[in-house]
């Protein structure tokens, strides 16, 4: 039956009264603690893309009112937790295979001199300045409308 329809509609064996629990029945989703894990670590590159996000400094979450957007090459950081708490620093790689992401001039020097970039993951890090594309900006309006959508 349509959700949008019915007052009552039978999803997996399960009667259910409204949209939301017509779609909580649909997505079946695990809450085992090994199936989460299993789906965050296989997950593919799409998906990573959007788990290796980092929050916003406190200046740009007023400016675009947003607290969130998956990191790109460009973006300039500063680590906010860890070894290298402080230190600031444009991206210059997001490595979705290892979820991690490197910052120039965060490095480290190697036996034999040479030197590595430090991985970081990008929850410890927030983004100081976005590297705007016509796409990204459209991502920042779409979650800011929702957000004005929900507040009101």
């Amino acid at each position: 039956c349509s959700l949008s329809v019915c007052f009552f509609c039978i999803v997996n064996g399960i009667v259910v009264n409204s949209v939301a629990a017509a779609a909580a029945a649909i997505a079946d989703v695990s809450s085992s603690a090994r199936k989460s894990r299993k789906a965050h670590f296989q997950a593919p590159s799409h998906i990573r893309r959007r788990l290796m996000s980092a929050g916003l400094s406190k200046d740009l979450r007023k400016k675009h009112e947003v607290r969130s957007i998956p990191v790109v090459k460009g973006d300039e950081v500063v680590v906010v937790r860890g070894q290298h708490k402080g230190r600031e620093g444009k991206v210059t790689a997001v490595y979705r295979k290892k979820w991690v992401i490197h910052v120039e001039r965060i490095v480290r020097d190697k036996v034999n001199g040479a030197s590595v970039p430090v991985p970081l993951h990008p929850s410890n890090v927030a983004i100081t300045s976005l590297k705007l594309t016509k796409d990204r900006e459209a991502i920042l309006k779409r979650k800011a409308d929702g957000r004005k959508a929900s507040t009101a």
